[in-house]
């Protein structure tokens, strides 16, 4: 079942959902990067390593709530439009946001302060549940056919984007504050920043066109109750698409969060300084913004699978390679060339599964599916990764190559899920090379 063909939104309209779900992202990511002095400020125990699992723990909570956020805004998406869904989900970010920003710490109010930080935390993980599903689907049908890869990769590039600004804002603060200032009001700077975008944001969001319309989905044929297909009748035909992408989503989480790691792992792991700790999160989504576009491109002109196979092969059999030099020849510039060169792979290989998902689906169930199926991966695993990291390191003695291992066998799932992955990308199938995917 085929959409009907319109006119592409206007660039400022996509800049605008690119930009507010980049500050989502923003927010929610700040919590990983600045973990050691939340942890300090919020969950202080005498073993530090215990306070920054629970600190993680936390983390994993909200990426749960994601779940939640994904079924009920996802759906909202589907069923009365993209931009209201959009719109609520930016406002409870924002009320998370200002809530992380001004609660006061343990030493200062007790144990209110942790019961504060974990409401307005799964808060804010409802709300990026919720952000997906809308986002992506309006970036496909604000594109051209041609071009969707390249809008749809702006899912991906907004995020690491925001991760690089969250990352420089570290190296920043921690080059003109001392450890003291940081761990005592400093962390929450970044937040802070956050909360003066968001009428901006709300603003710019409220502006938007609707590109969800009920008549591309009249084609549909009715069930004799509702008058339209089930649920379950209509996603069966995308079973395997729908599979795939899960288990490429997990692959995809877990290595991107083993990167975000870094800044902890050079911490408590590698006793870096926090400024060179910082910049490992630069480095690794720096590139990753560069290569996510050119992900998106390739993979209109050459199709989806053959852009992930390739470099996800390459990652696969890089990674632990990559940081055993690390250890046998450790300096700071070897560090951040294993970053790059990995996450130059890792963000080609990946930034197709969104898309190919999210165009494989028909329109009337494209946000709710996309926001479910990425909120579960997500959450699920790549939710728990820093904390399982963290365990592991404990439990093996820190050895340092315990997290490339992880991010390997993740890859593997993800590897074979790229093999069986139908094509979906629009050239492709118009050549004939390929079996027709409904886009």
């Amino acid at each position: 079942m085929a959409e009907t063909a319109r006119k592409p939104v206007p660039a400022h309209h996509v800049f605008a959902v690119v930009l507010g779900n980049g500050l989502e992202f923003y927010d929610f990511l700040s919590y990983s990067i600045f973990a050691v002095f939340i942890a300090k400020a919020y969950f202080p125990m005498s073993d530090p390593t215990v306070s920054l699992i629970v600190t993680f723990g936390l983390s994993w909570a909200a990426y749960l709530m994601r779940i939640a956020g994904a079924i009920v805004l996802g759906s909202l998406g589907d069923r009365i439009g993209r931009k209201p869904a959009m719109l609520i989900s930016f406002a409870c970010m924002g009320l998370g946001m200002l809530a992380m920003a001004l609660t006061p710490t343990y030493a200062t109010i007790g144990i209110a302060a942790p019961i504060i930080v974990i409401t307005f935390r799964l808060l804010q993980g409802f709300a990026l549940g919720g952000e997906v599903g809308p986002t992506t689907a309006y970036l496909i049908e604000a594109a051209a056919p041609e071009h969707r890869g390249f809008y749809g990769s702006m899912q991906y590039v907004s995020q690491d984007a925001s991760i690089v600004f969250a990352s420089l804002v570290g190296v920043a603060l921690s080059s003109v504050l001392t450890t003291p200032q940081l761990e005592g009001w400093g962390w929450r700077i970044p937040f802070l920043l956050g909360v003066l975008i968001i009428p901006f944001g709300m603003m710019i969001r409220h502006s938007l066109p609707e590109t969800l319309h009920k008549a591309d989905d009249a084609a549909l044929a009715p069930d004799a109750t509702t008058g339209k297909l089930s649920f379950t009748e209509t996603i069966k035909p995308y079973t395997l698409v729908v599979f795939c992408g899960f288990f490429l989503l997990v692959a995809g989480t877990v290595s991107a969060y083993v990167f975000d790691y870094m800044p902890t792992f050079a911490i408590t792991t590698l006793g870096l300084p926090a400024t060179i700790a910082f910049g490992t999160t630069v480095v690794s989504s720096g590139t990753n913004v560069v290569f996510e576009l050119l992900s998106g491109i390739l993979s209109d002109r050459w199709g989806r699978r053959i852009v992930m196979i390739v470099p996800g092969l390459l990652t696969l059999f890089l990674t632990v390679p990559g940081f055993w030099l690390f250890t046998q020849y450790p300096s700071v510039w070897m560090l951040y060339g294993v970053l790059a060169v990995l996450s130059a792979m890792s963000s080609m290989c990946f930034t197709p599964v969104v898309i190919s998902l999210t165009e494989s689906l028909p329109m009337h169930i494209r946000s709710g599916t996309v926001a479910t199926v990425y909120a579960l991966a997500i959450s699920i695993f790549g939710g728990s990764t820093q904390m399982m990291i963290t365990w592991l390191l404990r439990l093996t003695g820190h050895n340092p190559l315990v997290p490339f291992w992880y991010c390997s066998g993740a890859m593997v799932l993800g590897v074979i899920a790229m093999f069986l992955i139908p094509e979906s990308a629009p050239r492709k199938l118009a050549t004939g090379n390929t079996a027709a995917y409904s886009a």
